[in-house]
């Protein structure tokens, strides 16, 4: 088995690139302490729209879904799951309450990563929940004549705890001994934990919930109001091809994790700049049709009105829905679809 060295890796001369990533999150981290001192209440509305978000495009990359309806009712209301796949969800959306609500009380060991798996499935009747994996497992790539590739071979069940063990207490060392910047130690976690795969199943998912715990205890709130999951799934490809490149050498401890680090620190800016445009549409109070122009304005190409809501969390459905309309007898808006398929798109 491999073994782990975080410090070794805070020893890298990293290019201008990546430490420019650094910088730029460390710019927007600042701004946002001071976005989070105003507007409280529409900031609690940005905490709801990224729950949801969160919980549904974390668990749709993964294969699992419902509809846009019923994820509002698990995560808003929390109803009662109906069925395998809502079990699921409810096990995400728990998980990533426990995160937000007590962050700061839960260390970074095997024992709460597997308590926070537990939770994962605690709406379901699965027997290896919050135990490491017991077969074991192959990260392969399907191909459209039909055949599979094994991309990469995690470490055996025997292993997996120990591993396991291993990247949590380096990287509190290095956290705890400040040898590495959080910046990095977390995408380098994260890409060890997705190469070890401890689990039979939820290795995805727990990776994105534990980047939430890890940011958040590094001081980095940006995903309480901007979902980095939706952000994932939408460059999922991206995302995928960066861990790949990031996996070539990992069993000799010969990886080089940059693609991967610096493909989590541009999620984490692109949040941060999200969330910078969202504020500045709450910040100042306007009518319901500046509203909603100003959030086109910052659409490109064509958007729906759940768009428009997202990024106006003051204003209701039926608010949203007449300035859409104002906007489109004005000819400032075309619209086009119908039912859930109506988009807009900016005359100019």
């Amino acid at each position: 088995m491999r073994e782990f060295n975080y410090t070794a890796i805070g020893e890298n001369k990293w290019d201008s690139e990546m430490l420019g990533l650094v910088a730029a999150v460390y710019r927007e981290a600042g701004k946002q302490e001071l976005y989070l001192k105003q507007k409280p209440e529409e900031l609690r509305k940005l905490v709801e729209i990224a729950k949801v978000q969160s919980t549904e495009a974390s668990n749709e990359i993964e294969g699992i879904v419902t509809t846009n309806t019923r994820i509002r009712q698990l995560v808003e209301e929390k109803t009662a799951p109906r069925n395998r796949s809502e079990q699921e969800i409810a096990g995400y959306r728990d998980v990533l309450s426990v995160i937000h609500e007590n962050f700061d009380a839960i260390p970074i060991t095997r024992n709460y990563i597997l308590q926070l798996h537990r939770i994962l499935y605690s709406h379901s009747n699965n027997p290896v929940a919050g135990h490491t994996k017991n077969v074991q497992d192959y990260i392969s790539a399907a191909y459209p004549d039909g055949h599979m590739e094994i991309l990469f071979t995690p470490p055996a069940p025997y292993e997996t705890p120990g591993a396991l063990d291993r990247i949590c207490e380096e990287y509190n060392r290095v956290i705890g001994n400040m040898e590495l910047e959080p910046l990095i130690a977390i995408p380098v976690f994260i890409h060890d934990f997705l190469c070890i795969h401890p689990f039979n199943d939820g290795n995805g998912r727990m990776s994105r919930l534990l980047t939430t715990l890890l940011l958040y205890r590094n001081g980095y709130y940006v995903g309480k109001y901007i979902s980095l999951e939706a952000k994932i799934a939408k460059n999922k490809d991206l995302y995928y091809e960066a861990l790949r490149a990031s996996q070539i050498g990992w069993h000799e401890g010969k990886e080089v994790p940059v693609p991967f680090i610096k493909y989590l620190l541009r999620t984490i800016l692109a949040a941060y700049r999200d969330f910078e445009d969202r504020f500045a549409l709450i910040e100042t109070k306007r009518s319901a049709l500046d509203a909603v122009r100003l959030a086109s304005q910052n659409k490109v190409g064509r958007f729906s009105k759940q768009d428009i809501l997202e990024l106006c969390p003051s204003l209701s459905l039926s608010s949203v829905e007449g300035a859409l309309r104002k906007l489109v007898e004005s000819g400032e808006l075309i619209r086009e679809g119908n039912g859930k398929n109506i988009r807009y798109y900016r005359t100019k």
